[in-house]
């Protein structure tokens, strides 16, 4: 039977519908409350900015970029880029999610091992998701065993990599949380939907390891049957 449709692939099916419901809830929730605006009227970068000196953290400067959720905190550079939706916006939505990426810097600050960890894995990973299904595939026609084991390798880099992602962004997202709440920036009620939006975005991470995880499980079954 193919590689591509033989057995195995029901494995990643329940990934495969969590990945859909993770996705269909972030954005339906990033669009209910990217409606909302919230009673302070502070901007993302804002909220960002102002977190950032709070917690005495001076060098690093907040940026917009473009796209639809690109936000993202780049460890190498120490920087917070929001994407220009988030950065302009004073929506419940765009807070929490700017509030989530300084949360990224205050890990970077005070030397959070998970996010260190991460970074240095990312090289291998980024390897590793390129490479190993490309090998694995060669090495399963061939039956060239050494082929397989190193696709295999490689790609548990990748999975590596998105497993130590979960405590980086769920702690983030906790970091996010405190600070939104003890600075003022959002009112109780507004509080509440900031939790919705930053677990919304906590499944896509879940779905994704999970998903990385069976795929891994999987490649590790057809190694026994070649």
């Amino acid at each position: 039977m193919p590689l591509f449709f033989d057995s195995t692939m029901f494995l990643l099916i329940p990934a495969l519908l969590l990945s859909m419901w993770a996705q269909q809830k972030v954005r339906s929730t990033y669009r209910k409350y990217g409606e909302v605006r919230t009673s302070a009227g502070r901007t993302g970068a804002e909220v960002a900015a102002s977190i950032l000196q709070r917690n005495m953290i001076m060098e690093v400067p907040v940026e917009s970029v473009p796209g639809v959720l690109t936000d993202h905190y780049d460890p190498r550079s120490r920087r917070v880029r929001l994407s220009e939706g988030n950065y302009g916006s004073s929506s419940i939505a765009a807070i929490s999610v700017a509030a989530h990426e300084v949360g990224h810097a205050l890990q970077h600050g005070k030397g959070y091992f998970p996010l260190n960890l991460r970074h240095n894995v990312f090289p291998l990973a980024n390897i590793g998701s390129k490479l190993a299904f490309p090998l694995f595939l060669i090495g399963f026609i061939s039956h060239f065993s050494i082929l397989i084991d190193i696709g295999i390798l490689l790609f548990a880099f990748a999975v590596l990599f998105h497993v130590v992602t979960l405590p980086v962004e769920f702690n983030a997202s906790r970091r996010a949380l405190v600070q939104l709440e003890t600075g003022g920036y959002l009112s109780m009620d507004e509080m509440v939907g900031a939790k919705k939006v930053l677990t919304a975005a906590a499944l896509t991470y879940v779905a994704a390891a999970a998903m990385a995880a069976l795929q891994l499980v999987r490649f590790m079954l057809l190694r026994g049957r070649n």
